[in-house]
């Protein structure tokens, strides 16, 4: 699942997109209200954390524009306030919780957990499937032909990316930033690595691979390579 983070202060915003990264969440960082809003307008996400004093725009206007532009996924607050009417305002403009800092990150991830079981996405959203391979993006399970599968959170991340886009040959940059969050560095075989285990825990033992490499280009998943 995509979460976006806004957040000026940053170590805070490190420390956030790295915890919730290995928890196996895709994570973006924007670190002003500006640059916030159009992520949460294009990016597709499944909830956004928001802080209340940023430059640019406040939480709030970031939440408000977002709820303008339709953008219906859950917004968790993250702010130093604890006022009653600063709840109060979020909760009116459509925010779903309130996180006063200093937190726990224990804390910070049940919630966003708990939003996410009960936000905006419809119940068959929170299964993907092609095959006989099912991912359980809540409880963070995938199974194939109903055997469990044992995944690290890497191999759920990439594994869910590769879902989200059956079908299309991803390239080995993509895959850098979303799941590693780096660039891609040529020299590196990490990518290599990550998707052999990951095939291997996915497709050895089944007639039909999903996973397959495609020369000088990247990575597919798909039922049927015709």
């Amino acid at each position: 699942m995509k979460i976006l983070v806004v957040e000026d202060e940053p170590k805070t915003g490190d420390y956030l997109k790295q915890g919730l990264v290995e928890a196996g969440f895709v994570v973006d960082l924007a670190k002003d209200g500006v640059d916030g809003l159009h992520l949460g307008e294009t990016g597709g996400y499944d909830l956004a954390i928001l802080d209340v004093m940023l430059p640019g725009l406040d939480g709030w206007q970031v939440l408000a524009g977002l709820r303008r532009a339709g953008r219906e996924m859950p917004v968790l607050f993250l702010t130093a306030r604890d006022q009653v009417d600063d709840r109060v305002k979020g909760f009116e403009l459509g925010a779903d919780d309130y996180l006063v800092k200093p937190f726990a990150f224990a804390e910070l991830l049940a919630r966003v957990r708990s939003l996410l079981r009960r936000g905006s996405r419809k119940p068959e959203a929170e299964q993907m499937r092609v095959a006989d391979l099912e991912l359980d993006l809540l409880r963070r399970r995938a199974t194939r032909g109903g055997r469990r599968i044992d995944l690290t959170a890497k191999e759920f991340a990439l594994l869910e990316l590769l879902l989200r886009h059956r079908g299309e040959v991803l390239p080995r940059s993509l895959i850098a930033s979303q799941v590693w969050d780096m660039n891609f560095d040529s020299d590196t075989n990490v990518i290599e690595v990550a998707v052999r285990r990951l095939r291997a825990k996915i497709d050895d033992g089944f007639a039909l691979k999903l996973i397959r490499t495609v020369r000088g280009m990247g990575y597919v998943l798909e039922e049927d390579p015709g």
